[in-house]
Protein backbone atom coordinates (compact mmCIF):
# COMPACT_ATOMS: atom_id res chain seq x y z
CA UNK A 1 0.00 0.00 0.00
CA UNK A 2 1.42 3.51 -1.33
CA UNK A 3 0.94 6.44 1.31
CA UNK A 4 -1.06 9.28 0.31
CA UNK A 5 1.94 11.50 1.59
CA UNK A 6 5.09 11.92 1.23
CA UNK A 7 5.20 12.16 -2.84
CA UNK A 8 8.27 12.03 -4.37
CA UNK A 9 9.59 14.06 -7.90
CA UNK A 10 12.77 15.61 -9.15
CA UNK A 11 13.90 18.80 -10.80
CA UNK A 12 13.18 18.92 -13.93
CA UNK A 13 14.12 21.22 -17.41
CA UNK A 14 12.21 23.79 -18.49
CA UNK A 15 13.55 23.57 -22.37
CA UNK A 16 11.49 23.67 -25.16
CA UNK A 17 8.78 25.61 -23.05
CA UNK A 18 7.79 25.58 -19.35
CA UNK A 19 4.64 23.91 -20.33
CA UNK A 20 6.21 20.38 -21.55
CA UNK A 21 7.93 20.49 -17.53
CA UNK A 22 4.58 18.50 -16.32
CA UNK A 23 5.15 15.71 -19.04
CA UNK A 24 8.77 15.57 -18.42
CA UNK A 25 8.49 15.02 -14.98
CA UNK A 26 6.23 12.45 -15.34
CA UNK A 27 8.34 10.24 -17.85
CA UNK A 28 11.08 9.73 -14.67
CA UNK A 29 8.60 9.38 -12.40
CA UNK A 30 7.55 12.09 -10.27
CA UNK A 31 4.62 13.11 -8.32
CA UNK A 32 5.34 16.33 -7.97
CA UNK A 33 8.63 18.22 -9.61
CA UNK A 34 10.50 21.83 -9.15
CA UNK A 35 11.90 23.78 -11.91
CA UNK A 36 13.55 27.01 -12.61
CA UNK A 37 11.06 29.27 -14.25
CA UNK A 38 13.63 30.99 -15.84
CA UNK A 39 17.65 30.55 -16.73
CA UNK A 40 19.35 29.53 -13.47
CA UNK A 41 21.61 32.50 -13.57
CA UNK A 42 19.17 34.71 -13.85
CA UNK A 43 18.28 35.74 -17.24
CA UNK A 44 15.71 36.64 -18.80
CA UNK A 45 12.10 35.19 -18.37
CA UNK A 46 9.62 34.34 -20.55
CA UNK A 47 6.46 36.30 -19.83
CA UNK A 48 3.73 34.04 -18.37
CA UNK A 49 0.03 35.01 -20.29
CA UNK A 50 -3.01 33.39 -19.07
CA UNK A 51 -2.71 31.17 -22.06
CA UNK A 52 0.80 30.11 -20.85
CA UNK A 53 -1.07 29.03 -17.56
CA UNK A 54 -3.73 27.57 -18.50
CA UNK A 55 -1.65 25.27 -21.11
CA UNK A 56 0.82 24.50 -18.06
CA UNK A 57 -2.02 23.54 -15.28
CA UNK A 58 -4.18 21.21 -18.25
CA UNK A 59 -0.43 19.77 -18.40
CA UNK A 60 -0.19 18.73 -14.80
CA UNK A 61 -3.65 16.87 -14.68
CA UNK A 62 -2.79 14.82 -17.87
CA UNK A 63 -0.04 13.65 -16.62
CA UNK A 64 -1.13 13.33 -12.77
CA UNK A 65 1.41 15.77 -11.07
CA UNK A 66 0.13 16.73 -7.59
CA UNK A 67 2.42 19.74 -6.98
CA UNK A 68 4.80 21.35 -8.82
CA UNK A 69 7.48 24.24 -6.81
CA UNK A 70 10.03 26.72 -8.39
CA UNK A 71 13.19 27.17 -7.38
CA UNK A 72 15.04 30.93 -7.82
CA UNK A 73 18.37 31.67 -9.65
CA UNK A 74 21.62 30.59 -8.24
CA UNK A 75 22.60 34.54 -8.42
CA UNK A 76 20.85 35.67 -5.28
CA UNK A 77 22.72 37.09 -2.63
CA UNK A 78 20.69 39.10 0.15
CA UNK A 79 23.36 39.97 2.23
CA UNK A 80 26.15 41.95 -1.23
CA UNK A 81 27.66 44.88 0.25
CA UNK A 82 26.47 45.75 -3.15
CA UNK A 83 23.39 47.65 -3.73
CA UNK A 84 22.71 46.73 -7.52
CA UNK A 85 23.23 43.41 -6.50
CA UNK A 86 20.84 42.96 -3.47
CA UNK A 87 18.07 45.29 -5.34
CA UNK A 88 18.17 42.43 -8.32
CA UNK A 89 18.53 39.79 -5.65
CA UNK A 90 14.99 41.09 -4.04
CA UNK A 91 13.62 41.84 -7.85
CA UNK A 92 14.30 37.93 -9.00
CA UNK A 93 12.49 36.66 -5.76
CA UNK A 94 9.33 39.02 -6.65
CA UNK A 95 9.62 38.27 -9.74
CA UNK A 96 9.60 34.41 -8.96
CA UNK A 97 6.65 34.72 -6.66
CA UNK A 98 5.15 36.69 -9.45
CA UNK A 99 5.20 33.88 -11.78
CA UNK A 100 4.85 30.80 -9.38
CA UNK A 101 1.21 32.72 -8.26
CA UNK A 102 0.49 32.69 -11.92
CA UNK A 103 1.38 29.39 -12.88
CA UNK A 104 -0.16 27.96 -9.45
CA UNK A 105 2.93 26.74 -7.89
CA UNK A 106 2.75 26.14 -4.16
CA UNK A 107 5.96 27.06 -3.25
CA UNK A 108 9.17 29.16 -4.20
CA UNK A 109 12.55 28.36 -2.78
CA UNK A 110 15.41 30.73 -2.36
CA UNK A 111 18.57 30.37 -1.04
CA UNK A 112 20.10 33.71 0.87
CA UNK A 113 23.36 34.41 -0.36
CA UNK A 114 26.70 34.67 1.08
CA UNK A 115 27.89 36.94 4.03
CA UNK A 116 31.03 36.99 2.49
CA UNK A 117 33.56 39.25 4.37
CA UNK A 118 30.06 40.62 7.19
CA UNK A 119 29.99 38.95 10.32
CA UNK A 120 27.26 36.41 10.94
CA UNK A 121 24.76 38.73 12.58
CA UNK A 122 25.32 42.09 10.67
CA UNK A 123 24.68 39.53 7.41
CA UNK A 124 21.62 37.77 8.70
CA UNK A 125 20.04 41.35 9.83
CA UNK A 126 20.61 42.59 6.09
CA UNK A 127 19.23 39.58 4.48
CA UNK A 128 16.29 39.46 7.16
CA UNK A 129 15.46 43.43 6.20
CA UNK A 130 16.00 42.58 2.23
CA UNK A 131 13.39 39.62 2.81
CA UNK A 132 10.56 41.82 4.07
CA UNK A 133 11.38 43.64 1.10
CA UNK A 134 10.15 41.12 -1.60
CA UNK A 135 6.78 41.11 -0.06
CA UNK A 136 5.36 44.33 -1.56
CA UNK A 137 2.16 42.64 -2.32
CA UNK A 138 0.84 39.33 -1.16
CA UNK A 139 1.52 36.23 -3.24
CA UNK A 140 -0.39 32.95 -3.65
CA UNK A 141 2.76 31.20 -4.14
CA UNK A 142 4.65 30.61 -0.15
CA UNK A 143 8.35 31.88 0.02
CA UNK A 144 10.64 28.85 1.13
CA UNK A 145 14.17 29.81 2.59
CA UNK A 146 16.57 26.66 1.75
CA UNK A 147 18.92 25.33 4.56
CA UNK A 148 22.27 26.00 2.98
CA UNK A 149 25.50 23.42 3.32
CA UNK A 150 27.66 26.38 5.11
CA UNK A 151 30.23 26.19 2.32
CA UNK A 152 32.20 29.09 3.12
CA UNK A 153 29.99 32.21 4.49
CA UNK A 154 26.85 30.66 3.11
CA UNK A 155 24.10 32.04 4.86
CA UNK A 156 21.39 29.96 6.69
CA UNK A 157 23.32 26.67 7.35
CA UNK A 158 21.94 26.17 10.87
CA UNK A 159 19.01 25.64 12.44
CA UNK A 160 19.24 28.70 14.38
CA UNK A 161 19.51 30.60 11.59
CA UNK A 162 16.26 29.24 10.03
CA UNK A 163 14.88 29.65 13.33
CA UNK A 164 16.17 33.81 13.09
CA UNK A 165 14.85 34.24 9.73
CA UNK A 166 11.33 32.90 10.79
CA UNK A 167 10.87 35.37 13.47
CA UNK A 168 12.21 38.33 12.25
CA UNK A 169 9.71 37.51 9.37
CA UNK A 170 6.58 36.37 11.72
CA UNK A 171 4.31 38.38 10.01
CA UNK A 172 5.07 37.22 5.79
CA UNK A 173 4.41 33.87 4.29
CA UNK A 174 7.90 32.23 4.97
CA UNK A 175 8.53 28.47 5.42
CA UNK A 176 11.41 26.51 5.08
CA UNK A 177 12.81 23.57 2.44
CA UNK A 178 15.19 21.28 3.97
CA UNK A 179 17.77 19.70 1.82
CA UNK A 180 19.61 16.32 3.07
CA UNK A 181 22.93 17.06 1.95
CA UNK A 182 23.30 20.30 2.93
CA UNK A 183 22.08 19.42 6.58
CA UNK A 184 24.75 17.02 6.23
CA UNK A 185 27.08 19.21 5.20
CA UNK A 186 26.21 21.21 7.86
CA UNK A 187 26.42 18.44 10.46
CA UNK A 188 23.48 17.01 11.01
CA UNK A 189 23.61 13.41 11.19
CA UNK A 190 20.73 11.46 8.94
CA UNK A 191 22.48 8.23 8.60
CA UNK A 192 20.45 6.43 11.01
CA UNK A 193 17.31 6.10 12.78
CA UNK A 194 18.49 7.49 15.94
CA UNK A 195 20.80 10.42 14.02
CA UNK A 196 17.68 11.23 12.00
CA UNK A 197 15.75 11.15 15.19
CA UNK A 198 18.16 13.80 17.08
CA UNK A 199 18.18 15.49 14.43
CA UNK A 200 14.49 16.20 13.76
CA UNK A 201 14.07 16.30 17.87
CA UNK A 202 16.77 19.50 17.20
CA UNK A 203 14.59 20.98 14.52
CA UNK A 204 11.30 20.48 15.77
CA UNK A 205 12.84 22.56 19.56
CA UNK A 206 14.38 25.08 17.73
CA UNK A 207 12.45 26.10 14.33
CA UNK A 208 9.50 23.82 14.48
CA UNK A 209 7.68 21.60 12.30
CA UNK A 210 4.96 23.93 11.61
CA UNK A 211 7.26 26.15 9.33
CA UNK A 212 8.96 23.08 7.44
CA UNK A 213 6.82 22.61 3.88
CA UNK A 214 9.40 20.80 1.42
CA UNK A 215 12.28 18.54 1.22
CA UNK A 216 15.37 18.45 -1.20
CA UNK A 217 16.09 14.80 -1.06
CA UNK A 218 19.69 14.29 -2.21
CA UNK A 219 22.86 12.20 -0.81
CA UNK A 220 25.77 13.81 -0.12
CA UNK A 221 29.45 13.37 -2.02
CA UNK A 222 31.21 14.57 1.58
CA UNK A 223 31.30 13.82 4.71
CA UNK A 224 28.92 14.58 7.69
CA UNK A 225 29.64 18.85 8.75
CA UNK A 226 33.02 18.85 6.01
CA UNK A 227 30.68 21.93 4.56
CA UNK A 228 30.71 21.23 0.61
CA UNK A 229 27.87 21.56 -1.19
CA UNK A 230 27.88 17.96 -3.39
CA UNK A 231 24.77 15.79 -3.96
CA UNK A 232 24.86 12.49 -4.96
CA UNK A 233 22.42 9.67 -6.45
CA UNK A 234 20.74 8.09 -3.30
CA UNK A 235 22.40 5.59 -1.75
CA UNK A 236 25.68 6.21 -3.32
CA UNK A 237 26.43 9.30 -0.84
CA UNK A 238 28.12 9.46 2.85
CA UNK A 239 24.43 9.41 4.06
CA UNK A 240 23.71 6.23 2.18
CA UNK A 241 20.37 3.89 1.85
CA UNK A 242 20.25 3.68 5.72
CA UNK A 243 19.83 7.14 6.35
CA UNK A 244 16.95 7.64 3.49
CA UNK A 245 14.94 4.38 5.23
CA UNK A 246 15.55 6.33 8.37
CA UNK A 247 13.84 9.17 6.58
CA UNK A 248 10.92 8.00 5.08
CA UNK A 249 10.57 6.25 8.14
CA UNK A 250 10.45 8.96 10.72
CA UNK A 251 6.37 9.81 11.32
CA UNK A 252 7.19 13.39 11.87
CA UNK A 253 8.33 13.52 7.97
CA UNK A 254 5.39 12.07 5.79
CA UNK A 255 3.68 14.83 5.24
CA UNK A 256 6.18 16.61 3.27
CA UNK A 257 6.65 15.51 -0.27
CA UNK A 258 10.14 15.22 -1.45
CA UNK A 259 12.53 16.57 -4.77
CA UNK A 260 15.66 15.09 -5.93
CA UNK A 261 18.05 17.39 -7.27
CA UNK A 262 20.32 14.72 -8.37
CA UNK A 263 22.14 14.47 -11.68
CA UNK A 264 19.26 13.81 -15.24
CA UNK A 265 21.64 10.85 -15.80
CA UNK A 266 20.06 8.20 -12.75
CA UNK A 267 17.14 10.90 -11.59
CA UNK A 268 14.49 8.39 -12.62
CA UNK A 269 16.37 5.43 -10.58
CA UNK A 270 17.16 7.56 -7.47
CA UNK A 271 12.97 8.14 -7.34
CA UNK A 272 12.24 4.40 -8.10
CA UNK A 273 14.82 3.82 -5.26
CA UNK A 274 12.60 6.30 -2.77
CA UNK A 275 9.03 4.54 -3.94
CA UNK A 276 10.60 0.97 -2.81
CA UNK A 277 11.11 2.15 0.65
CA UNK A 278 8.42 4.09 0.91
CA UNK A 279 6.32 1.01 -0.02
CA UNK A 280 7.96 -1.13 2.30
CA UNK A 281 7.74 1.18 5.17
CA UNK A 282 3.99 1.32 4.53
CA UNK A 283 3.57 -2.24 4.15
CA UNK A 284 4.92 -2.21 7.68
CA UNK A 285 2.56 0.43 8.98
CA UNK A 286 -0.49 -1.51 7.52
Amino acid sequence: MIFKFMLFGAHVSMAGGIDKAPERAAEIGCEVFQIFSRPPQGGNAVDIDGILADKFQANLKKHNQKEFYIHTPYIINLASQDGRIRENSIRLIREDLQRGSALGAKYTMTHLGSAKELDKETANKMTAENLKKVFDKNYETQLLIEISAGAGNIIGSAFEDLAYFIDELKNYNIGICLDTAHMFASGYDLRDMEAVKATFDKFEKIVGFKYLKLFHLNDSKVGLGERKDRHEHIGDGKIGLAGFRAIISEKRLWPFNMICETESDKVAEDIKILKKIRDAVASLRY
